[in-house]
């Protein structure tokens, strides 16, 4: 019924638990999950080509970050999926998108730098062939490569929830130019911290912020 694709730039090393539950998190926020549905178990294994384990694991992350509801005897429940909560994710996300944004500017690696660059060119490649699915692929790429750079995982483990329902509510919510004016505030933000200028990359942090409050209602 639902559909996905193991995309070429995912990272290396995952487990089959982090893999189905990147999977199922990208049809949660692309909506091919929709709001409200009730799914179970065998259908997400179904869907992912994951073990019953890898799943279960992927779903309780998820439930923990309020994508999914668990209910007992009668399957799970993905999350509504309201526009008038964009602003209060907003509100949560934007501190702590500027302390991460700050620390990989100062503490960032090479290596960081690189893997950030290449998600800046493919949102550049999403740009140029109006693919919004691989631009929400590159973007997940670029939040988890950020929280690993600012090396704070206490503020990374606070921002990916919200990251991830940015995302879904972006999905939503986009209008024509919002991708090309997230493309730019994202390309901005990767200059300021490859370049290392912690105060740059906290101001284009809120400035991101500051473009998915304009998609809230």
């Amino acid at each position: 019924m639902y559909q996905t694709a193991v995309h070429s730039v995912s990272q290396s090393g995952e487990s089959l638990a982090e893999l189905a539950y990147r999977q199922i998190e990208e049809m949660i926020v692309t909506l091919k999950l929709e709001p409200g549905a009730i799914v179970n178990e065998r259908a997400l294994t179904d869907i992912t080509g994951m073990g019953r384990t890898p799943v279960r694991e992927a779903v309780q992350k998820l439930a923990w970050e309020g994508l999914m509801e668990i209910r007992p005897r009668s399957g799970i429940a993905i999350a509504a999926l309201n526009p008038q909560d964009f602003t209060k994710v907003l509100d949560a996300r934007e501190g702590v998108e500027r302390v991460l944004a700050r620390d990989a500017a100062r503490y960032g690696a090479a290596l960081h730098h690189k893997r950030l660059q290449e998600a800046s060119e493919a949102m550049s490649f999403a740009l140029a062939s109006d693919d919004v699915s691989s631009f929400l692929v590159a973007d997940k790429i670029f939040d988890t490569v950020l929280g690993q750079a600012a090396e704070n995982p206490f503020a990374a483990r606070v921002a990916s929830p919200l990251q991830t329902h940015s995302r879904r509510f972006w999905f939503r919510l986009q209008r024509p130019g919002s991708l090309q004016q997230a493309a730019g505030a994202h390309r901005a933000l990767i200059e300021a911290i490859v370049t290392r200028d912690p105060d740059r990359a906290s101001s284009e942090a809120a400035t991101l912020v500051d473009h998915l409050r304009t998609l809230a209602p």
